[in-house]
């Protein structure tokens, strides 16, 4: 039997890349050698196994003939006469369908794909690659994750499949899961700009596809449109947090719902935006802690806009929710995509704006840490509250009002400027 190396792993190396999963394909074996080896089998499609002592994958060379217009719908041959050749054909693009000889340590290249590592392009290995609707998804997320472009011919075949209606048959949790390893990408940008052009985007997310039609003032975003300016917030946001980007993604996402006859004003779209991302959590069954943060997030960021003497309760609301948040650094997320919003524009910041931003980050912050450091059972008339909510003659809400205002009295210090 022979061991490879192969597909990310491989790429990973040659682009000096972090290695952090290792995948290795075995010829000349079978099913029953690599059971008596002491490997555990795991693919219950194909012949997987896990190495008995470090727990990497081993996949048996095989072939694939597809059998049906799903992701899974293959029948697969994994017999010891499978050469290496005929593994690489099935394989998505040039740059993962690398092989390194764990022997001899030689790269094994049957389809020039150090070449367009090189070039930083994506392109497939064969016409086999529109049997996986998968793989349109895929390449817009490895655009993500390597900042690489599409080869025209690549681009062609994955329109071709999107027009088709191949991706409808596409689970919900399959489209997440390549979607949110797109979103830890600095570059996550790139994945909604190869999502537009091939046209998976509209089939996806069709709400953000929407933005790109939605006008703007164009003395504030001379980028024209919203969909422009959610490119340039998560340009400007360069960050590899999924939820920071899955927020800036999503943060003017209401202004497909304001009123066209208004438009470019979208008075009130920060409101509406909350709904479309619960819907949008609900389609794609989101993780619940994404859908919170973005829409809480989208609800909230105008605030800093406004002079903190004008907002200072919705301020202090925001640090108080932050401060009793189980994720302790939701406010630097927060802040992080409110600052990729206000830089991400097609004009540069003022100096105002700047130093606005920051006194608005500086009371949030204060506000923020004062709150923590004390609890809602500190208001003199905390008791008095809690028996009336109980008895029904005070709201809820009502504690965490006298709770804001306390705060608030608590740091006269924190006016601002």
């Amino acid at each position: 039997m022979k061991i490879y190396m192969v597909g990310g792993a491989v790429r990973d190396e040659i682009l000096k890349r972090p290695v952090h999963d290792k995948d290795f394909v075995v010829t000349d074996s079978s099913e029953a050698e690599m059971l008596s080896l002491g490997y555990k089998r795991v693919g219950k499609s194909f012949p997987v196994f896990l190495h008995p002592e470090t727990g990497e994958e081993y996949a048996l060379a095989r072939k694939e003939n597809k059998t049906g217009t799903g992701h899974c719908d293959f029948s697969i041959i994994a017999t010891p006469d499978i050469t290496l050749e005929e593994d690489a054909h099935r394989r998505d693009f040039t740059c993962n369908a690398l092989y390194k000889d764990c022997a001899t340590g030689e790269i094994i290249d049957y389809h020039n794909g150090k070449a367009d590592i090189k070039k930083r392009v994506l392109r497939h290995v064969s016409e086999q690659f529109s049997e996986d609707p998968l793989r349109v998804l895929r390449m817009c997320r490895f655009a993500a994750e390597l900042d690489f472009a599409v080869a025209p011919e690549t681009m062609k075949l994955c329109q071709d499949m999107v027009k088709s209606g191949a991706l409808t048959c596409l689970s919900k949790d399959r489209i997440w899961q390549e979607f949110v390893k797109a979103l830890a990408s600095k570059t996550f940008y790139r994945f909604i700009e190869t999502a537009r052009e091939c046209g998976v985007l509209s089939v996806i997310l069709p709400e953000v596809e929407q933005l790109f039609s939605v006008p703007e003032r164009e003395d504030y975003h001379p980028e024209k449109n919203s969909g422009a300016h959610t490119v340039l917030t998560l340009k400007a946001a360069k960050s590899d947090d999924s939820f920071v980007n899955y927020a800036a993604l999503l943060h003017d996402i209401g202004k497909i719902k304001t009123d066209s006859a208004c438009w470019p004003s979208h008075r009130g779209h920060d409101k509406l935006g909350v709904d479309i991302i619960k819907e949008i959590g609900k389609r794609l069954r989101v993780p619940k802690a994404y859908t919170d943060f973005a829409a809480f997030t989208a609800l909230n960021h105008m605030v800093y806009h406004q002079k903190p003497h004008n907002a200072r309760y919705k301020i202090a609301n925001i640090a108080v929710s932050f401060a009793y948040n189980k994720q302790k650094d939701y406010l630097e997320k927060f802040i992080t995509v409110l600052r990729a919003d206000m830089c991400g524009r097609a004009k540069d910041v003022t100096p105002t704006e700047e130093k606005n931003f920051h006194n608005f980050c500086q009371y949030l912050t204060r506000l923020h840490h004062s709150a923590k450091a004390t609890r809602y059972s500190e208001l003199p008339e905390f008791a008095e509250m809690i028996e009336g909510i109980k008895a029904g003659t005070v709201p809820p809400s009502y504690l965490n009002e006298k709770y804001v205002e306390w705060l608030l009295s608590q740091n006269p210090d924190l006016s601002p400027v």
